[in-house]
């Protein structure tokens, strides 16, 4: 038998498009040698500090990659925010997939950067129409933010308290900028 390249490719490839369900909520399993790519929904990479305090790392949804080693913090999890269908991407595909590694970097970077926003108000707000553009659509009302997410989480990812996100929410409500439907957020922009 003579050794082919493109057989061992597309037998990763083969490999590669075992799908894999997950429910809201539920923690994806990590690896060393394993990154998930994200056909459908949307997850959340975090960690813990020592004392139990949440730390998001990153939101990402179809197309992105998330796993272990894209990640140099421990402990590491992958939370579903939704219904997510993954498949697995083996390491000897991993060069095929440079843009979704620029693109995590670039994502990681917006999130830094708004997580040090002041004041905070300008910190939830510009959160928000970051999400709405990650994974938003456009709605009459502005732009709908496709997915529930609660204060507490809100309140995890900009190292805020939940009741000042829901303050903060009310806020933006009165002043007629944000709306509710469904239990998701529309943003006038």
């Amino acid at each position: 038998m003579i050794y082919s390249p493109n057989a061992v490719y597309q037998s990763a490839l083969e490999t590669s498009k075992t799908t894999r369900l997950f429910v809201r909520h539920e923690i994806i399993p990590t690896r060393n040698d394993i990154l998930w790519h994200i056909e459908k929904g949307i997850v959340r990479n975090l960690t813990f500090t020592e004392d139990g305090t949440l730390i998001t790392l990153g939101y990402w949804s179809s197309g992105d990659l998330v796993g272990y080693p894209l990640s140099s913090v421990n402990p590491y999890q992958i939370q579903c925010l939704t219904n997510v269908e993954t498949s697995v991407l083996p390491p000897q595909l991993w060069h095929q997939d440079i843009d979704a590694f620029v693109s995590h970097i670039q994502e990681v970077e917006k999130l830094l950067t708004i997580v040090h926003t002041k004041p905070i108000s300008l910190r939830l707000w510009q959160f928000l129409v970051w999400l709405s553009k990650k994974f938003g659509r456009d709605v009459e009302q502005g732009k709908l933010i496709e997915f529930y997410t609660t204060h507490q989480e809100i309140a995890e990812t900009l190292n805020m308290s939940r009741v000042t996100v829901t303050r903060t929410l009310q806020q933006f409500e009165t002043e007629g900028i944000l709306f509710r439907y469904k239990r998701r957020l529309i943003l006038k922009l």
